[in-house]
């Protein structure tokens, strides 16, 4: 499994053509509590940085970018129900969407954990 990171603060998992989409732990700390969340529509095609969906917090809204082109196939209906999932659990619970990768080469053009940390510092 590969984990990379954006320079707008969203993480992508990678494992085989899947990516799983979240927000990182810095960026839910610059956020503060998160009570909304709006997630792209399955089945839907998105392009790298288009606007996929909005996370809303009691400081301000934040846009969520595609980090990877590809097809929206699943979102993390319990993230909608609880939107605090980002806060507790960023990294894990509170992932947003997954995606078919249509372009996998953009990967390995994203951060690596070492790289992100020092981006973030």
């Amino acid at each position: 499994m590969t984990i990379k990171y954006t320079e707008d603060h969203e993480w992508v998992k990678v494992e085989g053509d899947i990516a799983i989409v979240g927000i990182t732990q810095h960026a839910q700390d610059a956020l503060g509590d998160v009570v909304f969340v709006e997630l792209p529509e399955v089945g839907k095609t998105y392009g790298q940085k288009d606007t996929a969906g909005v996370v809303e917090s009691v400081k301000a809204a934040a846009d969520v970018y595609m980090p990877v082109s590809g097809e929206v196939v699943e979102v993390n209906q319990a993230l909608a129900d609880e939107p605090s999932l980002a806060n507790s659990d960023p990294e894990g619970a509170g992932w947003f969407f997954k995606v078919r990768l249509t372009q996998p080469d953009q990967v390995a053009a994203l951060m690596d954990e070492a790289a992100y940390k020092a981006f973030a510092a």
